[in-house]
């Protein structure tokens, strides 16, 4: 049976005199649309004494602004059965809303004017700045949260990427309304702010009221981005007497988003760490039993990138772990991957991406992603042909340029009564 191909995306881009960019995407057997505004700086644009603004801001924008108190924006979006959203990340800042597509344009102006009139009301930061604070707190006591920053602090030790999200007790309490604002009105600039909605809607419709509510933004210059990092491979022990697990962070440097070895990539870190079926799960966890959670990942940004291993398990079976783990990157790296092991990552990989795409909200954030690192719209069949074309032996060769034992880094914390790992350790001899 031959396969027809897919129909094309219907996508459509428009970009307003002042830089801002607007970018829909219609499908038309849905009744829902997600509309998202994107601010194209996250958290590694941070100087060291803001550490937590593009966070901060976020959570300022929802106290109120010059149109709505803040029970007027959760009421305005409710009303109308929407659900109402944002997130920061290293890289940008996403605020979002999903409603019938009846509803666009009392949702979109509700977006439009959080991103736009925030008050910054001196006693609403001075109470969100304790909000904030307990999230720290809240987020500290969680012990893969804890071990994911001490890792990424040592790994991107001295760079933006190293620095945490939320920011420190210090930087937190140091916010007032002048900084805020100042980093507000850099940032939020037209040539930084991307505007995507995928579902029924009509491009046309999206622009114009785009244009009646961000049109009047003057062009003004964003701050010049950080250099690349440069990855660390630091052993890093930390107690933490009040754990009753060990929890271990193995990583090592990997690639950038839109690097062209990223498919093979994807399928490395799937057969690795990437579900039930891993290497790292099934014999780790399966056949050993000696880690409840074992997995990879990968935390891929514009001009940088790193391949994670975690796992958490008991002092007593730590060095165990450590060698279990040592032991399936020296496997990558000697072997190819078998053919049914391939197959197996490709279809994982290809039913993930499809399945990714059946929501008006991702696909209004693939979009973003794609305009974002790309600059350029991939369709489905070009997405799942690249996949298709990925080679064992282009995910050997990668496996080789990243499991190299002088560039790992190791992170544990817990109760680890003088346990340590040495370098020779993580070469598997």
């Amino acid at each position: 049976m031959v396969k027809k191909p897919s129909k094309p995306r219907d996508i459509e881009r428009s970009t307003l005199p002042n830089g801002v960019r607007v970018i829909t995407e219609r499908m038309t057997r849905v009744r829902s649309v997600t509309v998202g505004v994107w601010i194209g700086s996250g958290s590694r644009e941070e100087q060291p004494h803001e550490t937590g603004l593009s966070h901060f801001i976020e959570h300022m924008v929802f106290k109120g602004t010059k149109n709505r108190s803040a029970e007027d924006i959760a009421r305005s979006v409710d009303s109308i059965g929407g659900g109402l959203d944002a997130f920061t990340s290293k890289e940008l800042v996403s605020y979002q809303v999903k409603i019938l597509d009846e509803h666009l344009p009392e949702a979109f102006d509700v977006v439009a004017d959080l991103v736009r009139n925030p008050l910054f009301a001196k006693q609403d930061i001075e109470k969100e700045k304790g909000v904030i604070l307990e999230e720290l707190k809240m987020e500290v006591d969680n012990p893969e949260y804890l071990i994911h920053e001490i890792f990424s602090s040592n790994f991107w030790k001295g760079h933006g990427l190293g620095r945490s999200i939320l920011g420190t007790k210090q930087t937190i309490r140091s916010f007032n309304r002048d900084s805020v604002e100042q980093y507000y009105r850099h940032f939020y600039a037209p040539s930084n702010i991307l505007i995507t909605a995928a579902g029924n809607l009509k491009h046309k419709h999206l622009l114009g009221l785009v244009e009646e509510r961000f049109s009047d933004l003057k062009r003004r210059r964003v701050r010049a981005p950080e250099p690349p990092p440069k990855p660390q491979a630091p052993l890093i022990f930390r107690n933490k007497n009040s754990l009753e697990q060990v929890h271990v962070y193995v990583g090592v440097p990997s690639i950038a988003v839109p690097s062209e070895s990223r498919f093979a990539c994807y399928i490395l870190n799937t057969i690795l760490g990437g579900g039930m079926s891993s290497r790292l799960f099934q014999n780790i966890r399966e056949k050993q039993g000696l880690a409840y959670t074992v997995y990879s990942e990968l935390a891929m940004y514009r001009d940088a990138g790193c391949m994670l291993i975690y796992a958490g398990t008991s002092l007593r079976t730590a060095r165990k772990v450590i060698e279990a783990i040592v032991h399936e990157l020296k496997q990558m790296t000697d072997h190819l991957v078998s053919a049914e092991e391939l197959r197996r990552a490709k279809d994982h990989l290809k039913g993930s991406y499809v399945l990714g795409l059946e929501s008006t909200s991702s696909r209004m954030a693939n979009l973003a992603r794609q305009e974002l690192y790309f600059k350029r719209f991939f369709t489905l069949d070009e997405v799942l042909e690249r996949i298709e074309m990925v080679t064992g032996e282009e995910v050997q060769a990668l496996a080789q340029q990243f499991f190299d034992p002088q560039s790992m880094a190791v992170a544990m914390l817990g109760r680890l009564e003088g346990f340590r790992v040495r370098r020779a350790d993580l070469t598997g001899a």
